[in-house]
Parts: structure tokens; sequence; C-alpha cells
């Protein structure tokens, strides 16, 4: 017996394989036990609250952050509730991919997906299906603002693109008696916990708008589509459109307004991969003429169709001097010292209708600083008609008076010169 164990340990240690410790085999010597884990006798000792052939299974994880690919708990079920099917049974016998060595049958991302998940049996089929697993609560701060973790290149000439390039942006909706469902009204973007950024046009009642008909959701992919993994609901708890903002003549000058968002059980919007801030930049600070920004939005996708695009849409544009924009062959006097212009220089890409209240951000120094507001502009994708932008950075003080945040800009941030 003892000549077999030995001939066994040799072949193993030869084949690269580790012994299962069920079989009371031993741990290779290499292997190193995690988590304040105790190597005894080849075999790891883990401390409370952990177990595994390493230590590295968390017993008390309870939910993930990001995108969960540091997972480690004992989930093991699907969102349909089906129980998870072992990494290592469906690769050897359904030569399924990819392989997680430490998982078990629990839920893992080891690939690129948006969270854990995990093999489950559907009819004769083994299937890929997301995991029953909440995301953690992460706290929105300033020193948080303005990441993304992906980045891909209304919006005329731009490209579908996920929530997560642009997870600062917002879709408000309207309560209208005549319909089933509350309808998209405009875009916005998420500056703190608490507070999204808009275009006061978006409210034509202004003051007197009925916040109890406002809803705003963040983290959306698609208008039409619903995504509780990914999205965050809240009401309006209060609405402040800029008290000098006046359409009569259609001036759309200080066109920005302040909505204060909560869940229905309270609480503000909290830090995911798909629900992050933008950072403001200082007050009266701009990028030259030429640089790239982002313009976002669910707006259409060109001037003269009825239907808006329902996904998520952004495209590049760059900044227009502005001397060129109030130049009289482009708009003149209309252009006021609180607006700035953006556009392709092909004049391809542009925000469009129901874009209105998105945001425009421009990447400094590795974070997107939000520089405009989608305000408005003759047509779509015009030559020298380019779209028109709320000057976010004339009104820092009015941001902070209207919500009492001292914290609200990220100047400290943005690079001086």
């Amino acid at each position: 017996m003892k000549s077999l164990l030995s001939l066994l340990l040799v072949v193993a240690a030869a084949s690269g394989l580790q012994m299962d410790p069920k079989s009371h085999y031993s741990l290779r010597s290499g292997s190193r036990c995690r988590n304040g884990g105790t190597l005894r006798r080849g075999f790891c000792d883990c401390p409370p609250g952990f177990s595994g052939k390493k230590c590295e299974i968390d017993q008390s994880e309870e939910c993930f952050s990001g995108d969960g690919r540091d997972y480690r708990g004992t989930a093991a079920q699907s969102e349909s509730g089906q129980r998870c099917l072992g990494w290592n049974y469906v690769r050897i016998v359904h030569r399924l991919r990819p392989v997680v060595q430490d998982g078990g049958n629990y839920c893992r991302n080891p690939g690129q997906s948006d969270r854990p998940w995990c093999w489950v049996r559907s009819g004769r089929k083994i299937t890929k299906e997301f995991c029953k697993i909440p995301r953690c609560e992460e706290e929105l701060t300033p020193e948080s603002c303005g990441e993304r973790r992906q980045k891909r290149f209304k919006v005329v000439g731009g490209t579908v693109t996920t929530v997560e390039t642009q997870p600062w942006i917002a879709s408000i909706f309207h309560k209208v008696r005549a319909a089933k469902r509350p309808v998209f009204r405009c875009g916005g973007t998420l500056i703190a916990p608490c507070w999204v950024l808009s275009a006061a046009h978006c409210f034509p009642d202004g003051a007197a708008t009925s916040v109890s008909r406002l809803s705003v959701v963040l983290g959306n992919n698609a208008l039409n589509e619903t995504d509780l993994q990914r999205e965050q609901h809240f009401q309006v708890h209060r609405l402040i459109v800029h008290e000098e903002f006046d359409n009569k003549d259609q001036s759309f000058n200080n066109d920005i307004a302040l909505l204060e968002i909560r869940s229905s059980s309270g609480k503000c919007a909290v830090r995911s991969e798909s629900v992050r801030t933008a950072c403001l930049p200082p007050e009266h600070r701009m990028l030259p003429p030429g640089a790239v920004c982002d313009v976002a939005g669910y707006g259409k996708e060109g001037e003269h169709l009825w239907y808006i695009s329902q996904y998520l849409r952004q495209a590049q544009v760059e900044l227009v001097a502005q001397s060129v924009c109030t130049d009289k062959d482009y708009y003149g006097g209309l252009v006021t010292d609180n607006m700035f212009c953006a556009a392709s220089p092909d004049w391809s890409k542009d925000a469009c209708k129901s874009d209105s209240g998105g945001p425009l951000v421009c990447e400094v120094d590795g974070r997107m600083f939000l520089f405009g507001i989608v305000s408005w502009g003759h047509g779509c994708a015009m030559a020298f008609r380019p779209g028109v932008y709320t000057r976010v950075t004339n009104y820092n003080r009015w941001i902070r008076k209207s919500t009492g945040l001292s914290a609200i800009t990220a100047g400290s941030m943005y690079p001086q010169k």
C-alpha cells in the first residue's frame, strides 16, 4: 500500500496534477494558503469564514463589486433559480470553457462578462446564465468621478455603445396621463450621488413642473429594455431650473437645471460599473478649440426620423472656437457667452432631438469632465450649424449654491497650468 501511494504521488508530481485533499493526498509543496490560511502537513488549515483547497472561498461574501471578477463567495444559483453545474464537470464532460480552478460549482466571472455567471442545464443543453447575486453598494465620491471601464467610439453618425462607456448618463422620464408607461423626456448627467444636471428647456413649466410625474433611471442601456443588474431607479425629490432661463424668444440662455433624486427607500445613487459621476471642471475653464469630446444620448439618429434611437449612442465631436461659432456664417449673436459649439470636422456627427440635457464630456488626465449640456442647434449634423451646448463651467457657483455641496467640483484633479 505504501509503495502504491508513493507511486501515485510520483506520477501526480510528474504530470503537474494536484491531489484532492478529500482523498488524504497532500497539496504540492509549492501551494500557498490564502486569506490567512496555514499550511499543515500539506493541507491548508483555513480560518473561520474561508474554505477551499487554498482557503480561496469567502463564505461571508454576499455581493459583488465591479464586474465580479474578484467575487469568491458561495452563491451557486442562476437568475432563473437553477443550481449551477460544477466548472470541472462541464469542462470534462461537455468540453466547455472557460475553466475555473477554484470555483467548484460557485458563481464566478473568469472572462469579460458584466457579472458572475455559471453553467446551467437547460433541457438537453448546457447554457451560460448570470447568477442571482446583488451588487455591493459602493460610495460615490468626488475622488471617483470621471472613471469608466470601457472606452469605445442621439447622436447622429455615432455608434451604439454600452452604458459602461458613459456611466454618468441619466434618462429622465415623465408620466403622461394618456400613456401607460412614463415617456422619455431628456437626458442628464450624474454629478453627485443625489444630483443630476440637465437642460432647463426640458422642463417648459419651469418651477411649476410637477416633480411627482418625473423619474430618473441611471445605468440605462436602452429605453425600451430593463436590466435590473445595471439600472438604478429614482424619483425626483426636487427640480431647480435656473432662475434666469427664459426661452420665450428661443434664446436658450442659462439652459441648465438640477434634479435631486432619491430611490423609493430614500437612497441616492451608488457606484457601479454602469453608474458613476462625471467630474466638473473648475470655474470658467475651457479646453482649446479642436479638443475632441464625447456626446451621448438616446435621441434621433437623423433629423427627419420620427422615432428616437432607444439605444444609447455616442459620438466624438470637436470644440469649435467661440469666434467661429458667433460668426455670421454660423449662429451670429444667438450664441452667448454661456454657450459653446462642437461638431465633427465633416459635419457627419452631432447631437439631435431628444439628446437634450445629455452630456458632452472631455477627457483630461485620464478622467471625463462635463463641459457641456446638449442645448440646441439648427437641424442635426448640418454644415455650419454645429451643436450648441450650455457652458457648464459658467455655473459652478450656481451648482454649489443650489445643491449645498462644497465638494461638487473635482477641480483638484484637473491639471493646473
